[in-house]
């Protein structure tokens, strides 16, 4: 028989005699199992963090709930609806995005209620910080790592920052991992704004405003960013007066977008459409011409007489071309004639060939 002090453990962990109760070393009912990863801060339940987020979210949909209700009606000729914003704030940046997360975030707007912008973007490492900043990219934030190494990339790029009036605000490498997730952001992370698109009315009203017929570019199927900013810097150059987008399987306004586009994404348009052959048909009602570009068109683009007029020139992506429907819906399909090696040429330099023919042929009608 035991003594009175060595009686068998008690509750609260230990025994009898006040003893600590031995431990059973992991091997008892109850194993010792780890709880996995910590979760982030906006996902821990009573986090100051999970709780702006949280508000943000409501707000959000608060926002986008009031904006629903001035949503005009869908007309009779299937007008696309795009990203609805007031024509003061046309294809410019949203000043007041600050989010981080790739997502993005839209609000209904006029028409069928497409999105009305992308979410803010965070680009990543010295190189590609340093080279957003020079080719001028909005942002709303540069976060720098206060221990990094010297670094002339760090010094440029905190003078650019500071004199494009950008905060440059220090962070801690939890905070930067948190805000690129995961990537490899060597201690530098910017914060993109979040575009604006405009509705797709908004570019022939642009050509209206400024007494000439409508020039707008169409992509279809055009993935790249890359091609996106290359087509609305040769719209630009030659007098187009705004880049149409689908909302969905489509590039979209990002820093690379800004980056080819050499700053000209400042100045030109770009509306998105939540269905791009409802928004050509719209164009059509409007008495625009559609011109799809196509390696079997009937005409040559340098011979299209509707270029004079109103025009909608389609483009479609490198390879696959314009997709079926789309084509069915343009009024011509033109082609660019082609004596090398190369079998077809990408958005970009369709796009680009197609509007200085466009533009050449409206100098030779004046």
């Amino acid at each position: 028989m035991s003594g009175g002090g060595q009686g068998r453990p008690g509750p609260g962990g230990r025994t009898k005699s006040g003893k600590p109760r031995p431990g059973t070393g992991g091997y008892g009912r109850r194993k010792l199992e780890g709880k996995g990863p910590t979760p982030p801060a906006y996902l821990r339940p009573g986090h100051p963090a999970q709780r702006r987020a949280a508000a943000g979210t409501a707000g959000q949909a608060g926002a986008a709930g009031d904006a629903g209700t001035a949503r005009r009606p869908a007309g009779d000729s299937g007008r696309a609806g795009g990203a609805a914003r007031a024509a003061g704030t046309r294809g410019r940046p949203d000043d007041g995005a600050s989010s981080g997360a790739p997502r993005r975030t839209g609000s209904s707007g006029r028409g069928s209620g497409a999105a009305g912008g992308s979410a803010a973007e965070v680009v990543a490492g010295r190189n590609a910080v340093l080279e957003a900043l020079r080719a001028q990219v909005p942002a709303t934030a540069l976060h720098v790592w206060p221990r990094l190494d010297p670094d002339d990339r760090i010094g440029e790029a905190v003078a650019l920052a500071a004199e494009a009036g950008i905060p440059v605000v220090e962070a801690g490498r939890a905070e930067l991992d948190r805000l690129t997730g995961g990537a490899s952001h060597q201690g530098m992370a910017l914060k993109v704004r979040a575009y604006r698109y405009a509705h797709p009315d908004d570019l022939v009203a642009r050509a209206n405003e400024a007494g000439q017929p409508a020039l707008i570019i169409a992509l279809d199927g055009v993935t790249d960013p890359r091609n996106l900013g290359a087509v609305a810097r040769s719209a630009a150059a030659f007098g187009g007066h705004g880049v149409l987008v689908p909302v969905r399987r489509s590039a979209g306004v990002t820093a690379g977008a800004w980056k080819s586009s050499a700053g000209t994404l400042a100045r030109i348009s770009v509306a998105q459409a939540s269905n791009l052959a409802s928004a050509l048909a719209s164009y059509q009602d409007a008495g625009l011409f559609t011109v799809g570009l196509a390696a079997d068109g009937d005409t040559e683009i340098g011979e299209l007489e509707l270029a004079d007029g109103p025009v909608v020139l389609v483009v479609g992506s490198e390879g696959r071309g314009l997709s079926r429907l789309i084509a069915q819906r343009c009024d011509v399909l033109a082609r660019i004639p082609m004596s090398g090696a190369a079998e077809s040429l990408n958005a970009g330099v369709a796009a680009g060939v197609a509007l200085y023919e466009v533009a050449r042929r409206r100098a030779a009608a004046l």
